[in-house]
């Protein structure tokens, strides 16, 4: 068995078990199916070395020569349909269906050329240098930009000059006067083991990023009130003691708004959950329209929420909380019809030095409860008489 076929059966076995690996991630949920756009990139590139290892032991070798380049065009062509889903972007179709196109039309014209010639090599490599170059361009348009991002974009653009220096590296030793010929030849070792190194590196940082961003999606989602789309508890307990600290170092006063609906049991009452989960959904909604953007809103459990406004005294807190009662008050909440329109009392607490997270949330539900003896549907700032 010589290197060059080797090379091209490790690059069949690594190609399998990156396309089994994303296959598995990708059919875990529902929310992770477009990782199976990898998974499928790398099973349609299987068809390339396995074509290689049969044009030289099989008596009509056309067939076989146009289903590795076809394949491995192809398989790059996935991989950047599936970078543009995985990061959330629309797959520029205007952009990779010409490019694919583009790549089988310059093969079938230089079908019958020389091999081993510059211009061959170069017409023949030349496309997957751009598919690599344009799957770079997606990580770096379309990601976070985050380190492991960057590495897979580098990685992309290290494979596309890999693709451009193979042209200059068959002159120079030789690729084989036909396509038999090429398994057998050094530059077919040096090709396979270059190319099966870059993919593999390339693959594994994939796959980085893919679990990375599966982790991350799970994290969010624990932390998330899955009605409000607001932090729960648990994220909010994460955050805020950060948020409070970023701001004790800047010099910043910190305030906490303790809302909670009033008569919200009436609603469930009269007319049902389902009426008062459309409730809390727009008050949640009504919470991220008014509340400044550095602010941490949250929902404690059932009709109780909880803001944090890391950069504000005690007259920007009332401002606040005066704007989320007004616009309550301006809006058609859906689902309580023949109800007394829906309130919120807010009580509120300024950060003192050396003052928890949950001694302040209790100031601030001390103040709420000040707030409901006094009427319901207004503001009472903690210490005020």
């Amino acid at each position: 068995m010589g290197g060059a076929t080797f090379a091209l059966i490790v690059n069949i076995s690594i190609a399998a078990l990156f396309a089994a690996t994303f296959g598995v991630l990708g059919a875990t949920t529902a929310k992770h199916r477009r990782v199976l756009w990898f998974s499928a990139s790398y099973a349609i590139g299987i068809l390339t070395p396995v074509s290689e290892l049969l044009i030289s032991r099989v008596h009509w070798p056309a067939p076989f020569i146009a289903l590795s380049y076809g394949s491995f065009a192809l398989a790059f062509l996935v991989m950047a349909c599936g970078l543009s889903a995985f990061h959330g972007r629309p797959i520029p179709w205007r952009l990779l269906l010409p490019l694919l196109i583009g790549t089988l039309a310059l093969r079938w014209a230089i079908w019958d050329g020389t091999r081993g010639t510059l211009t061959y090599e170069l017409c023949y490599q030349l496309p997957f240098a751009v598919a690599m170059s344009v799957c770079a361009a997606i990580v770096l348009r379309a990601s976070a930009r985050r380190p492991l991002d960057l590495a897979l974009a580098g990685m992309f653009l290290l494979s596309a000059l890999h693709f451009l220096a193979k042209p200059f590296v068959a002159v120079a030793v030789g690729s084989g006067l036909t396509a038999q010929a090429y398994v057998r030849s050094t530059y077919a070792l040096f090709s396979q083991t270059g190319t099966g190194a870059l993919l593999v590196t390339t693959g594994l940082l994939l796959m980085l990023v893919v679990v990375r961003d599966m982790l991350d999606g799970e994290r969010h989602q624990a932390m998330t009130d899955a009605l409000s789309e607001l932090l729960n508890r648990r994220g909010f307990e994460e955050h805020a003691p950060l948020a409070m600290a970023a701001a004790a170092r800047h010099g910043r006063s910190t305030a906490l708004l303790m809302c909670d609906l009033d008569h919200f049991k009436k609603i469930n009452d009269t007319l049902g959950h389902a009426a008062g989960d459309d409730v809390i959904r727009a008050f949640s909604s009504l919470l991220r329209r008014v509340v400044p953007p550095d602010a941490l809103a949250c929902r404690l459990g059932g009709e109780e929420f909880v803001v944090l406004l890391p950069d504000a005294d005690g007259t920007r807190a009332l401002q606040v909380a005066e704007s989320i009662r007004h616009a309550l008050h301006q809006d058609d909440l859906p689902g309580t019809p023949g109800l007394a329109p829906v309130t919120t009392s807010i009580g509120a607490a300024l950060l003192r030095p050396g003052v928890s997270l949950d001694a302040l949330m209790h100031e601030a539900d001390t103040a709420l409860y000040s707030a409901k003896q006094a009427g319901r549907d207004r503001v009472w700032l903690a210490g005020s008489a």
